[in-house]
């Protein structure tokens, strides 16, 4: 027992394996050995610290903080949840980072394939910091899906990419968040190689009509799980810290 409550081991049933031949690039990046559990450093674990200041007043809407000469094009939607332990406690102070394509479902990057049209207005970046019940929101376009050269012919579902920050630099987790209704998810073979559907239906914001802005956005409630048996699944790491 410590002061954040007991140890949870990883669930390797919940989790994705490394090795995953269907999705490709997965093959050559993982593991052949096996692993090794290395101690972390001081500055790992004391560094950096992630401040209200660092965080600018539309870093958070997507919509306007790219914005150049008109709004982008596409649905408006809000997306809102908590960042929780794994007994539901709120997080705060977490450093939220998204990025997705736009609504052609194109990305903002100077390697990107896609032959989808850019939108001058929307940069598909932003950032926020969780409150003291661990909350976070963001106003955004809904991403389109995008071909990828997986397969002859293989789609990305529409996704938003999310990237939280602890208090420490070796506290970051890498997920993404799909949308429900979404027919693509389960056609996607990077969703497929995660072996349990509910560890899916955890990747997958559900709609709230409740909280949508009327005649404006819709809106989108996607809770985020760091630790436990039920931890929501990351790219980076087989469970939270």
């Amino acid at each position: 027992m410590s002061d954040q409550g007991p140890f949870y081991h990883r669930d390797r049933s919940w989790h994705p394996p490394a090795f995953t031949p269907q999705y490709k690039t997965s093959v050559l990046r993982s593991p052949r050995y096996p692993l090794l559990s290395l101690d972390n450093t001081i500055s790992e674990m004391t560094g950096p610290v992630f401040s209200h200041d660092a965080i600018g007043p539309l870093d958070n809407d997507l919509i306007r903080n790219y914005a150049r000469t008109g709004e982008p094009i596409g649905p408006r939607i809000v997306v809102y949840g908590r960042v929780l332990d794994e007994n539901a406690r709120p997080v705060p102070g977490a450093l939220l980072e998204f990025w997705q394509a736009n609504a052609g479902g194109r990305y903002r990057h100077r390697k990107e394939s896609y032959l989808a049209p850019l939108d001058p207005n929307f940069g598909g970046c932003g950032r926020t910091i969780t409150d003291q019940e661990g909350r976070y929101w963001f106003r955004t376009i809904k991403p389109g899906p995008y071909p990828w050269p997986n397969g002859v012919n293989d789609w990305r579902p529409a996704h938003i990419h999310f990237s939280v920050f602890g208090h420490a630099f070796a506290q970051r987790l890498i997920t993404q968040m799909y949308f429900e209704g979404d027919p693509m998810i389960w056609q996607c073979p990077i969703v497929s190689t995660i072996p349990d559907k509910a560890a899916v239906e955890q990747l997958i914001a559900a709609l709230d009509r409740n909280n949508a802005i009327p005649m404006d956005a819709l809106a989108y409630k996607f809770d985020i799980v760091l630790r436990g048996r039920r931890s929501t699944p990351f790219e980076n790491r087989m469970e939270g810290n």
